[in-house]
């Protein structure tokens, strides 16, 4: 069949147009960013080796979420002995591997229902949709969810309206209404935003593609106290922080306080796809077939999820994230001296450190080249998010490598 000129198809995407050196079949990828032409085919540990031999040591670990490590002993024998016996059943049942892993969480988190979905944006989807339901029953229609400005929580349509990210409030027009924003860790605004149309508040406990902003000690037992007051909901994206990232097995528990809903994600199957939605049983309004999803649940899931979080409590890698991640800091202030480094900050193994220029994407990329893999959310910021199982040593070799990576792009 040939085309007419009405009907051909469009010309290529500048992104879309093979390149040199690009990896066979990547022609055949529709372009979502810039990706290098290299291919990842074996990782152990903290490190990854490409299709040339070459390893590198990642610090990014696929945005906090291979906790421990790649292709964990742990995660390779619970998928293998779960797809032995059961792949998929329905979402329409119960599953071992499910009521286990759901204990688990509710076990460790004090909250007293779980949700399964695949995906954080999924997760967060769901806690909205709870919020709103919520308000519907308990405040005379309440709807808003009322987020921050620099927040990130997904990148369906709903998510992106949810988010503070700079540039997103003229993506994919029109936006989801109903997600009033104020800054950051700042209670006042927060308390002046909340009116009989807010059914809840959405935040993340460390603002992490934000550029890992630690709040002030006081911030989230400030906003429990002013929900609790008002009459509002409490939610926490905990999609980054969760499972061990920052320190503690939740971040909420470095405040002494509990929310009315929490979302988990990225680190939570340790590299398998898998989220959740943890809440209060007074916020648990759902009714058949108002949510769901044809994978949550899913048998292999559950049990890739269990297992990390057993490997993480056993191995008291939340503890472990908390001393690496203040050695990692203290590491990272000394090589500011010379280097012109500032503003390291951070919780457990989220780390971030500003750079004296707006050099980000030119050090990520030196750094790929040196056979290390960071992050740069920002212009001028560095974001670290090794493994929980990483090594002093390999923390060490990070440093040694990233110090001359400055030296040759500052």
């Amino acid at each position: 069949m040939t085309h007419s000129p009405a009907q051909s198809p469009p010309h290529p995407s500048p992104h879309s147009s093979p390149t040199a050196n690009q990896p066979q079949g990547a022609d055949a990828v529709m372009f979502i960013t810039p990706r290098p032409n290299l291919t990842m085919v074996r990782g152990q540990g903290s490190w990854l080796w490409d299709d040339q031999g070459k390893r590198y040591l990642d610090f990014v670990q696929g945005w906090a979420v291979n906790s421990l490590g790649h292709s964990p002993k742990v995660l390779r024998q619970a998928l293998a002995r779960q797809a032995g016996v059961l792949v998929n059943a329905s979402p329409a049942f119960y599953n071992n591997a499910m009521l286990d892993f759901a204990g688990w969480l509710t076990r460790q988190s004090g909250l007293d229902r779980v949700f399964f979905a695949n995906s954080g944006a999924e997760a967060n989807e769901g806690a909205v949709k709870l919020a709103r339901k919520w308000g519907k029953v308990h405040r005379h229609g309440a709807f808003e969810v009322i987020t921050t400005h620099n927040s990130f929580h997904g990148r369906t349509l709903a998510m992106m309206s949810a988010s503070g990210k700079p540039g997103w409030d003229k993506l994919f027009e029109p936006k989801v209404p109903g997600f009033p924003k104020v800054p950051f860790n700042d209670l006042d605004a927060m308390a002046h935003a909340i009116t009989p149309k807010t059914a809840a508040i959405l935040v993340e406990p460390v603002q992490g593609e934000g550029g890992v902003i630690v709040p002030s000690p006081h911030y989230l037992t400030g906003l429990r106290k002013l929900c609790d007051e008002k009459g509002v909901l409490l939610m926490l994206d905990e999609i980054q922080t969760g499972m061990g990232r920052t320190g503690t097995l939740f971040a909420f528990q470095r405040h002494g306080i509990l929310p009315d809903v929490m979302t988990l994600g990225k680190g939570l199957g340790g590299g398998f796809p898998v989220a959740a939605v943890l809440a209060r049983q007074p916020v648990c309004l759902f009714e058949a077939g108002e949510q769901g999803g044809t994978f949550n649940g899913q048998p292999l899931a559950m049990a890739a999820g269990l297992a990390v979080a057993q490997e993480i409590e056993r191995k008291r890698l939340a503890e472990r994230a908390e001393k690496n991640g203040r050695y990692l800091q203290k590491k990272l202030n000394a090589m500011g001296k010379t280097l012109g480094l500032t503003s390291v900050r951070g919780q457990g193994l989220l780390v971030a450190v500003d750079l004296p220029q707006e050099k980000g994407p030119q050090v990520v990329a030196a750094a790929l080249q040196a056979g290390l893999l960071v992050n740069s959310p920002r212009p001028a910021t560095l974001r670290l998010m090794p493994a929980l199982t990483v090594s002093r040593g390999e923390i060490d070799q990070m440093l040694d490598m990233l110090e001359q990576v400055l030296k040759q792009v500052l």
